[in-house]
């Protein structure tokens, strides 16, 4: 991981002899916050695993549009969280899911996933960031868990700095006002 360099990434990722190699420092790089950030939003193991490779296929099939004006993170995370967003509408549509009974669903999910092994309180934090909405709750994982900027996620969502801030104060109060309802 030492090794990484964006720079020099970018640059070999415009050049065809050297593009496949550093790709694949861009997936060695970037799988496991990618993982957990789709993880987050769609919290099933399996779906999460389908949803970072369709990522990285989506990003290898897309790489002569990528031009570096953007960070490459930056361009990573906004296919992620889109190809996310996608599958839970997806999700909704087929299952013909209200909002709330998509939460419920989606809780159901998180309880009954093997790999899940938090104890009682992270399960009821898991539970209070579930019930955000969904803006909400990438918001709130992009901070809390990644440790974002704002201005990085004013990029990755085309939304201000002002908004996330408001957006992520809400987020909280709101979890807050859960976990002491339900502790």
């Amino acid at each position: 991981m030492n090794n990484y360099n964006e720079e020099e990434i970018i640059a070999q990722l415009q050049d065809p002899k050297l593009q496949r190699e550093a790709f694949g420092k861009v997936v060695r790089h970037y799988s496991e916050p990618l993982y957990w950030q789709i993880r987050r939003m769609v919290l099933s193991h399996d779906d999460t695993n389908d949803l970072l490779q369709n990522t990285f296929i989506k990003a290898w099939s897309n790489l002569e549009y990528f031009r570096g004006e953007a960070r490459l993170s930056t361009w990573l995370y906004r296919i992620a969280i889109n190809e996310s967003l996608n599958f839970l509408n997806k999700q909704r549509a087929i299952n013909q899911l209200s909002l709330d009974e998509a939460e419920t669903t989606a809780l159901a999910k998180l309880e009954s996933d093997p790999y899940f092994d938090g104890d009682h309180t992270q399960l009821l934090f898991e539970k209070a960031i579930q019930t955000l909405p969904e803006k909400q709750r990438i918001v709130f994982n992009l901070k809390y868990f990644e440790e974002m900027k704002y201005e990085d996620m004013s990029e990755i969502l085309g939304t201000s700095v002002g908004a996330l801030k408001a957006s992520y104060h809400h987020a909280v109060k709101k979890i807050e006002e859960f976990l002491n309802q339900n502790d």
